[in-house]
């Protein structure tokens, strides 16, 4: 995770803060902020001059794969190395900041760690990138066909990367496009072995003026400059970081009565571990100090913050941890990215969010952070106390998917009419704030049923909470859009079934994967996942699972060109189908058997499954399946060589969807005759189709 803090930059005004019982009680139990620390126009970035001067030299500076005088085919990489609360972060954004004009294509930004502090995967890290930059990717695609996926949508661009709190050179250097116009910026602590001609930028900590800066940035400059002094002796007990010196400016600045020298003492007074390295003293040191004064509500709080999806908190997440309400939450998270121990997030641009203004921005926990943070969490929070907390998150964080889908459906539907008795903060006011809520917090509901689904102790809140994020996700984005996200979630409902043994469970699961490897060309994997759905669904003797997965096996072998076996599952869903008197499935699958017959070069054996399908159809009153029933006959003469009665078929198939008032399939038709009876030798009759089967289409499309 990140290790840039926030400090006293973010506070507001006492007087904007309102005067409810929620800021009457955060103002009662949270140190008054010193007006210094309000100003916005200080620009909490101190020294690394040097650094950034560096930095800028090496993105012009050519690379050690130049040849006469040509730029390499790959982007220039630079690297910012530092400790976790080196300033590593803000650095690379200040570098950004400055360089920004030059790359009119924009920023990416990926973080490369995620909440628990693992890598968060190369797979993940693509799919955003994909996600941001508009691009396509397959669902269920692999990290290499990601990667490359990556790599392409930047080529020809001119666009800055930034790959924030990098694990290693293996989580890097797929990323890195073969653009020479765009710029990769890694921040992380060692070096890219492996990766060439990487610029490395390696931070220690800052100098003492630069410390005695970002000190009077968040304490403000009047108690600096009585005593300049202790305020360098604070600078060297922070060591130079700046996590830990926004830590101390903002305990100071939360405390208009102290002084400098005040700081200094509470600062010392902090006891360390034995076994505690040198190195992470003062940040521990900064730490304590920031969290031990904490009313309890808010240590609680920031202890739990550990548990938020994707690292991301915001009013309803902190609520339901805390167990608080929401505009008590909107407080504390308030107080806490005061006092540094939160990051806001910037939104981006879009529609409110809500109707009701208490859900306030995300924040995220500093990187350098957390581990203090979690730590914390062990010590002071039981298991029980913990599971019940990240349960409270996950029933909320269902309600506001069921909340989010209902905003996508007719105004006086059901889903309309339910969602309208929740609480008014969990309500959507129109269909694109709901939307930009489900795009913004994607990673979030993601990582949340992934979290869900790891615990495996929740009951049935991870089914609920992958059904719900999969039904907001249809109804917001579509099944194409929506697809590569489906794809992880019907993963990780095939991971619950297995794990607890629910074959009707594990038989969906596979089917909706098999049909999504099957439209993203993967055939052979699509067989295996329908063979594994048809032993689910006949295990628990489930007929509409089972015939759905006979039917999927006999299109996949149809499209592998294997139209014997084709017609073979064809045939055993024909039987299933006739066994339960479905006579419309069995009149269709007729039809079907019929084509793959005569794809077989089993022409008798075609047109007798196809007769058979037609007078089913008849039985039923169906023109419209009449007609797929004759197209399906025209198809197996024309196979056949048979044109004239190709001809014959298509012209009763033509009638029968004129009477079904089908325009498309009309036109398709139209288009069939025209050829056949080109080869016919008969043009002018087939110029007469092609233009019927034009206007139709034209029709059809407006």
């Amino acid at each position: 995770m990140t290790d840039q803090a926030v400090g006293g930059g973010h506070l507001v005004p006492e007087a904007a803060r309102g005067s409810g019982p929620a800021a009457r009680q955060r103002r009662a139990t949270l140190p008054r902020q010193d007006g210094a620390a309000a100003r916005s126009g200080l620009p909490g970035f101190a020294g690394r001059r040097h650094e950034l001067k560096a930095l800028r030299a090496d993105i012009g500076r050519a690379g050690l794969d130049t040849l006469t005088g040509r730029r390499g085919a790959r982007s220039r990489v630079l690297l910012i190395a530092g400790r976790p609360g080196s300033g590593r972060t803000t650095l690379a954004e200040a570098l950004l900041r400055e360089v920004e004009d030059g790359y009119p294509d924009g920023v990416l930004r990926a973080l490369l760690t995620g909440r628990d502090g693992a890598p968060a995967g190369l797979a993940r890290t693509a799919r955003d990138l994909l996600a941001e930059l508009g691009a396509d990717a397959p669902p269920g695609a692999g990290e290499d066909e990601l990667a490359e996926a990556v790599r392409t949508a930047l080529a020809g661009r001119r666009t800055v990367l930034l790959l924030d709190d990098a694990p290693g050179a293996e989580d890097v250097e797929p990323l890195i496009p073969d653009a020479p116009d765009c710029l990769v910026v890694v921040v992380g602590q060692g070096p890219l072995t492996g990766i060439p001609d990487v610029r490395p930028c390696a931070l220690g900590g800052l100098d003492t003026a630069a410390g005695v800066e970002v000190l009077c940035h968040y304490a403000g400059p009047t108690r600096i400059t009585v005593d300049p002094r202790t305020a360098e002796a604070v600078a060297e007990e922070c060591g130079g970081q700046p996590a830990a010196l926004i830590l101390a400016g903002a305990w100071l600045a939360a405390r208009p009565k102290l002084s400098v020298s005040d700081l200094r003492q509470a600062l010392l007074a902090v006891p360390v571990p034995p076994d505690l390295p040198a190195g992470d003293r003062p940040l521990h040191r900064a730490f304590r100090l920031a969290y031990d004064p904490l009313p309890q509500p808010a240590a609680r709080i920031l202890r739990l913050a550990t548990l938020a999806p994707d690292g991301l908190v915001d009013a309803h997440t902190a609520a339901a941890l805390g167990g608080c309400s929401v505009p008590a939450a909107v407080a504390v998270l308030h107080d806490l990215a005061a006092l540094g121990l939160l990051r806001p997030v910037p939104e981006e641009d879009g529609p409110a969010r809500h109707t009701d203004d208490a859900t306030g921005p995300r924040y995220r926990l500093p990187g350098c952070l957390a581990p203090f943070s979690r730590e914390l969490l062990r010590e002071h929070e039981r298991p029980a106390d913990v599971q019940l907390a990240r349960a409270r998150m996950l029933e909320r964080t269902v309600r506001l998917l069921q909340s989010c889908r209902a905003a996508a459906e007719p105004s006086g539907s059901p889903a309309r009419r339910k969602a309208a008795e929740l609480p008014r903060s969990l309500r959507f006011a129109t269909r694109a704030a709901a939307a930009h809520w489900l795009r913004t917090r994607r990673g979030a509901l993601l990582d949340a049923a992934r979290t869900a689904v790891a615990d495996g102790q929740l009951d049935t809140l991870d089914r609920r909470l992958i059904a719900a994020l999969t039904r907001a996700l249809l109804a917001h984005h579509g099944p194409e859009a929506a697809a590569p996200d489906l794809y992880t979630l019907h993963e990780l409902v095939l991971r619950v079934a297995e794990r607890r043994t629910l074959p009707r469970e594990r038989a969906a699961a596979l089917l909706n994967l098999g049909d999504l490897d099957f439209g993203a060309g993967r055939r052979e994997q699509a067989l295996t996942r329908y063979r594994g759905a048809l032993e689910a669904a006949r295990s628990v003797k489930d007929p509409v699972a089972t015939g759905r997965a006979l039917e999927s096996l006999g299109d996949t072998y149809a499209e592998l060109g294997d139209w014997i076996r084709a017609a073979d599952w064809f045939g055993r869903a024909l039987e299933l189908r006739l066994a339960r008197g479905e006579r419309a499935d069995a009149a269709r699958l007729y039809a079907r058997i019929g084509a793959a017959h005569g794809r077989a070069g089993r022409y008798e054996q075609a047109l007798k499954d196809c007769r058979a399908a037609a007078r089913a159809f008849r039985r039923l009153g169906d023109a419209a399946g009449q007609g797929s029933a004759a197209e399906a006959t025209a198809e197996v003469h024309e196979h056949a060589g048979q044109l004239d009665e190709a001809l014959h078929s298509s012209l009763a198939a033509l009638d029968f969807v004129r009477a079904a008032a089908d325009g498309a399939k009309e036109a398709r038709l139209q288009l069939r005759i025209a050829e056949l009876l080109d080869r016919l030798g008969d043009p002018e009759a087939a110029r007469l189709h092609w233009a019927a089967a034009e206007r139709l289409r034209e029709e059809h499309t407006e």
